[in-house]
Order: structure tokens, then sequence, then C-alpha cells
């Protein structure tokens, strides 16, 4: 194994890979959500394709316009289907061998590959897809979508914690924002996601293998869930696990999810 380093186009612009080799013929297409560069957050993404290649497989992972080492304007995750696209026809090309891509991607890079029906690949692993209507990553819509059912887990979880029944009882805690969660119990459900009605729709038009897989911990995963059928039985969950996967156990779900997919 050894892990190259290139540059290849799309639309004009020159976009940073990395190639980790190896030699089956299934290779992983890692999409960075967010505006994170390719190695992921705390080189999680880096990390995870060494140890995929060392298993056998090669993973291509690139930086998309406008962000990292890549030229061009950032256009958010909307507007990245050629920039995935371009990176499966570079994969493609640096690994022939490869006739079978897996796509993966976490959050809005989930988004991204359901909006653009697979770009051309042959399967697809979808982590805590993004379906908050807005700026991506935007903190402030995340809070303010966040469902009845994730607050009131969250309160759930803090009421079997003794620390935080004696923070409550001290006076330790921001009544402010307290109440401002109780009232959104207390409220209406928000509106359904358009942008879920739009990922739905891209991927009905996916002919291909999909696995989505679900951070139990996480706000984006909650978001998800309550704006997707919950019986889907393509849905996988990762107990404890939070948005990265960063828990040593959530890591190793993480990869044996994916090899799972890969070695089908």
């Amino acid at each position: 194994m050894s892990r190259l380093h290139l540059t290849f186009p799309c639309e004009g612009d020159n976009l940073a890979g990395t190639l980790d080799t190896a030699p089956a013929e299934t290779g992983l297409l890692i999409v960075t959500g967010g505006n994170e560069i390719r190695s992921g957050p705390f080189s999680g993404q880096a990390r995870l394709a060494a140890e995929l290649a060392r298993a056998g497989f090669p993973v291509f992972r690139y930086d998309r316009r406008g962000v990292g080492d890549s030229e061009g304007d950032n256009r958010g995750f909307r507007e990245s289907g050629a920039d995935i696209r371009a990176a499966f026809a570079s994969f493609r090309v640096v690994a022939p061998q490869a006739t079978r891509i897996v796509a993966f991607g976490n959050c809005d890079a989930a988004s991204a590959l359901m909006l653009a029906r697979g770009a051309g690949c042959d399967a697809l692993v979808l982590s805590n897809p993004w379906t908050i209507d807005g700026p991506e990553g935007s903190e402030q819509s995340g809070a303010s979508a966040l469902p009845a059912s994730a607050i009131r887990a969250r309160y759930l979880s803090k009421l079997k914690n003794p620390r935080e029944v004696a923070r409550l009882l001290s006076g330790g805690v921001n009544y402010r924002k307290l109440l401002r969660g109780l009232a959104r119990l207390a409220g209406p459900e928000p509106e359904a996601s358009t942008l879920a009605a739009e990922m739905r729709a891209g991927l009905d038009g996916f002919s291909g293998s999909v696995r989505i897989l679900l951070a139990e911990r996480d706000r984006t995963a909650q978001i998800f869930a309550e704006n997707w059928d919950t019986a889907d039985p393509r849905i996988a969950r990762c107990p404890g696990a939070g948005h990265a996967y960063v828990e040593p156990e959530a890591r190793q779900w993480l990869r044996e999810r994916l090899l799972e997919v890969l070695r089908a």
C-alpha cells in the first residue's frame, strides 16, 4: 500500500486528491462534508483510508472546489455534484482495476451524493445526512430545527446522570436555555424539510445499493430521522456515537459497516 497525491480537472479548475492504493476491484470514494479538507475531522478520513487500504481496498479522497488545496469557488454541497463526478472519473483512471466504486459521505456530503443520484457510483454509504433547510453546517438553523424527540432524549439522558441532577438542584443550570427547550417541547414540530424531499427524490433515482448510517448521539442524525422513514431497512444505528465517530467503538463500527459494503 502507498499514498499518492495528485490533481485532477473539474470544469476548468484543478482539484487535489489522495489515493491510498490497494489491489481490490472495489474501491471507496470518500466525499468530505461541510468545508472540511480531505483528511477529515481530526484526520479521521485519512486514518480510515489507510485502514481500508490495508484491508485491500483502494480509497480516493479529495477537496472539492474552493476547499483545502483545490482551486475554484466553494459553491456548497448543493452544487458539488460536478466535483463528485470528476473525483469518480479520476479514481477510475488512477485505479483502473477498481471496476466497482462505493461512495461514502458524512453530513452534507451524504446529502450531496443523494442530490447527485450517486454521481455515477455503484453503491452509497450515507452517514448522518444533513436535512436542515438553510446554510450548511449552520448552528443556528440546526438548533432551531432540533426535533422535540431529540430534545426529550437529551433531557432524559441528563436526568439519568447524577451530576446533571446535582447541577439542576444547585442552580448550576442555564435556566433561560432550559426554558427555551421546554417551550420547544410544548410548541408545534417544525415543517418537513424540503431538502429532505429533494434528497429522497434523488435517492429514488439511484439504482445501486444504499446503506444509511446514523450516529445515535448526533443531532444531525436525529433531525434526519425526523424527516425520514425510520422503518427504512437500509438504516443502521451506532449506539453512543457522535457525529464524526471519534469514539473508539464507533470508529470500529463505521469501519466494519464500510467493509461489509466493500466486500458485498
